[in-house]
């Protein structure tokens, strides 16, 4: 059977508005991964490669970037990059191959939502081992270690409050939330929302964008010949980590998502 061109592929995997989701769609995607994983869909489509099986292993490539991450210098870091970015184009391909071969289900919704709770939490717990300096000559400061596993918590934490309110509408018998619903009912509030999504520290937590982060920091720490700026990313995902749990429990709260 002949492989599909991206041409014949693009109208079926990338249907209207899955580029535009606006809290389903990861900005790295739309800026080129889609580009890239049209080309990888072409290889899988008339496989017997499953969704789910694209799925485990994106998950797989997520959760490397923990132990890649404790190789130390600049090589560690990038192997944490191509971990990420591996998991990134697998979850693109996925969801892609399941459009072209119909093959959906409950299951790859829910070891997709597990594959990025895992992967946010692997990067961020092997920022703070890294930082820990776990193969260096002197002792093992495992502060920064714990931070890491803080950071990660919260970053985990936040993904739960968004999917709880899908749980808790579910629960209650009402309807999935519409978009709309996301708006603060009081205009502070809203201001303050605003605000926060323009500046947009709360990607500094994410696992992809924390990926890059702590490749430049691993260039400044290798010019320095220590790791304190590594120590100093970890301890700001920390902090942010724990802001931002707070705050996006407040903004659910404050919205209509729960009415």
């Amino acid at each position: 059977m002949s492989r599909p061109s991206v041409a014949e592929l693009r109208p079926v995997v990338h249907p209207a508005g899955v580029k535009d989701r606006r809290s389903g769609e990861h900005w790295m995607g739309r800026l080129y991964m889609r580009e890239v994983s049209l080309r990888v869909d072409r290889y899988l489509v008339n496989t017997r490669v499953t969704p789910n099986q694209l799925t485990y292993l994106m998950t797989v490539f997520g959760v490397l970037a923990a132990p890649a991450l404790l190789v130390p210098g600049i090589a560690g870091a990038v192997l944490g990059v191509v971990m990420v970015q591996m998991y990134l184009l697998l979850d693109c391909v996925d969801g892609e191959i399941a459009r072209w071969k119909k093959q959906y289900s409950l299951n790859g919704v829910y070891l997709d939502r597990v594959g990025a709770y895992l992967t946010d939490a692997a990067v961020l717990v092997g920022f703070g081992m890294r930082a820990a300096d776990l193969w260096g000559s002197g002792r093992i400061d495992w502060l920064w270690a714990f931070l890491g596993t803080l950071a990660a918590l919260g970053a985990i934490l936040i993904k739960s409050e968004t999917d709880l309110v899908a749980v808790a509408r579910h629960q209650s018998g009402k309807p999935p939330v519409k978009e709309a619903a996301s708006e603060m009912r009081s205009s502070g509030m809203a201001l303050a929302r605003k605000a926060a999504a323009a500046l947009q520290f709360h990607r500094l937590i994410l696992g992809i964008e924390a990926s890059l982060v702590i490749l430049v920091l691993a260039f400044v720490d290798q010019a320095r010949g220590d790791l304190f700026f590594s120590r100093l990313g970890v301890a700001v995902m920390a902090g942010i980590a724990l802001v931002q749990t707070l705050l996006h429990l407040v903004s659910i709260l404050a919205s209509s998502r729960l009415k």
